[in-house]
C-alpha cells in the first residue's frame, strides 16, 4: 500500500479527521456540506459490508455523507438557546447510532432511519441541560411565551425589508400582539426580555393542569416518529389473517426465511436468526438466504396487495 492510499484508508476509518472541528462551526458546516453523497447502491455496499463483515471503512463513509443532514436537523432547534456546535455533536451521535443499527434490506434509505436516532439524541440533550427559569406564572403569560416567538417570526416575515433584520419588537408590533393574545404591552417586552435570555421552562410550572403551554410537550414523541407510526401499521397488517395467506403462497424453505428473519425477532431485536446463521444451516452463502428472503417478501406483498 502507497503512502497516498494508506492516508485515505486512515482518514476514512477515522471520519473527524476530514472535517474541521467544532470549535470552527462556520468550517465545519462549510466542510461537511461539501462532502460527497452516496448513491443508493453505494450505501446499500458499505451498509452490509458494515453488517456483514463489521467493516470500519464503511462506517465511516456512511457518517461522512450524512453529517450535513445532522446540521440541518440541529438547526430546528436553535430556539432553546443551546450552543449549535453542542447540538450538532450530539446529533452525530445519534447518526452514529443509526449507521451501526441499519439494516439496508428492506430498501429503506439511511436518511430516513437515521433522522429518528438524531432527533432523539438532540432531544436528550436538551432535556438534560436546558436550565429551568421560571418565565411564566399566569395562563395568559404561558400563552404569550409559546406564541410570542412564532409571532414575531410572522411580524418579520410581513415587515418591510428596512425593518426585517431588527431583533426586537416595534412599538405597533408590541400593541398588536398584545391584542391578540389578551395582555398588556408591558407583558409583552417582558416576555420578550425574558426570552432573549434564551433560559426557558422545560416542565410545566403549575399544578393547574397546563401541560400543553409547557415545552416539553412540543418535543417529538417516539411513538409519532414517521418511520416508528409506518412500522407499527405494518405490524398490524402482518398480524391479521393476511399473514397466514402471504405465508401460505412460499415455499418451505423461503418460509422459515422469512419467520426467523421477520416474525420472530422481538423489540429489543433478540430472538429470530441471522443471515450467517441461515446461511450455515442451508450450506448456502449469506447473499443467497438475502436473495430469497428478497423474493418472499416480494410474493408475500403481492399476496397482501390481492387481499387487501
Amino acid at each position: 500500500m502507497n503512502l497516498s492510499t494508506a492516508t485515505t484508508a486512515l482518514s476514512v476509518r477515522d471520519p473527524w479527521a476530514l472535517v474541521p472541528s467544532l470549535g470552527n462551526l462556520d468550517a465545519y458546516i462549510s466542510a461537511v456540506n461539501r462532502l460527497p453523497m452516496l448513491t443508493q447502491e453505494e450505501e446499500t455496499r458499505f451498509a452490509r459490508r458494515l453488517r456483514d463483515e463489521a467493516d470500519v471503512e464503511s462506517a465511516g463513509r456512511l457518517v461522512l455523507s450524512h453529517l450535513r443532514l445532522v446540521v440541518s436537523v440541529s438547526r430546528q432547534y436553535l430556539g432553546y438557546g443551546l450552543p449549535h456546535g453542542d447540538l450538532i455533536q450530539e446529533g452525530n451521535v445519534g447518526l452514529m447510532k443509526a449507521v451501526k443499527r441499519f439494516d439496508p434490506e428492506p430498501g429503506v434509505r439511511l436518511v430516513s432511519y437515521a433522522l429518528h436516532w438524531i432527533k432523539a439524541e438532540i432531544h436528550e440533550y436538551i432535556l438534560k441541560n436546558w436550565r429551568m427559569v421560571k418565565v411564566a406564572t399566569t395562563k395568559a403569560q404561558r400563552k404569550l411565551f409559546f406564541n410570542l416567538r412564532s409571532m414575531k417570526q410572522g411580524l418579520k416575515s410581513d415587515a418591510s425589508d428596512a425593518n426585517a433584520h431588527r431583533n426586537n419588537l416595534s412599538a405597533a408590533e408590541i400593541d398588536s400582539v398584545a391584542r391578540t393574545l389578551n395582555v398588556k404591552p408591558a407583558e409583552v417586552i417582558e416576555m420578550e426580555t425574558r426570552l432573549s435570555g434564551g433560559d426557558v421552562a422545560l416542565e410545566p410550572q403549575t399544578d393547574d393542569g397546563e401541560e400543553s403551554y409547557a415545552p416539553i410537550a412540543y418535543l417529538a414523541d417516539d411513538s409519532s416518529e414517521p418511520t416508528r407510526v409506518l412500522e407499527a401499521r405494518r405490524r398490524d397488517a402482518l398480524s391479521s389473517d393476511g399473514l397466514v395467506r402471504a405465508l401460505a403462497v412460499l415455499d418451505d424453505r423461503s418460509r422459515r426465511i422469512v419467520e426467523e428473519r421477520w416474525l420472530k425477532v422481538n423489540d429489543d431485536s433478540s430472538g429470530g436468526m441471522t443471515l450467517h446463521d441461515l446461511a450455515a444451516e442451508y450450506g448456502v452463502s449469506a447473499e443467497r438466504i438475502r436473495q430469497i428472503e428478497v423474493a418472499a417478501m416480494k410474493k408475500m406483498r403481492k399476496a397482501l396487495e390481492i387481499s387487501a
